[in-house]
């Protein structure tokens, strides 16, 4: 099952998708596979990461902010190089295993649709597929 959903990011934000995966597992009916989430946009990505503390995620984009700051040398005529670089370190999907028809996550893990070039309108797919 091949599943499209949209995503408002009005900021630079880690956004917990995982109710959404969750859904989509659900609305497959699958009971053992994998769910591959992936987005189709090159300034934002796929992560998963901690759920309990929020600052986690802050954290997270400020090492990318480090990392990856904006540089007056960047030649991208958009400007939002960056925003590009930090996207690719990311990467634009994860896989999960799905058993028992549950998303296997950790306790304190969430998948989450980083957005490094706000506000955008975005999307995101969800192909949940079983084993065999």
């Amino acid at each position: 099952m091949f599943l499209e959903y949209r995503i408002s990011t009005p900021r630079l934000d880690f956004y917990d998708i995982t109710p959404k995966v969750r859904e989509a597992i659900a609305e497959s009916g699958v009971k053992d596979g994998i769910a591959v989430v992936y987005c189709p946009h090159t300034t934002a990505g796929i992560t998963i990461n901690e759920n309990a503390d929020p600052d986690v995620a802050c954290d997270l984009l400020i090492g990318l902010d480090k990392a990856f700051p904006d540089r007056a040398e960047f030649r991208h005529a958009e400007g939002n190089s960056a925003a590009h670089l930090k996207a690719s370190a990311v990467g634009s999907s994860a896989t999960v295993i799905v058993s028992g028809g549950k998303l296997v996550l950790g306790t304190w893990q969430s998948v989450y649709f980083c957005e490094f070039d706000p506000p955008r309108e975005r999307k995101f797919f969800v192909k949940v597929m079983k084993d065999g």
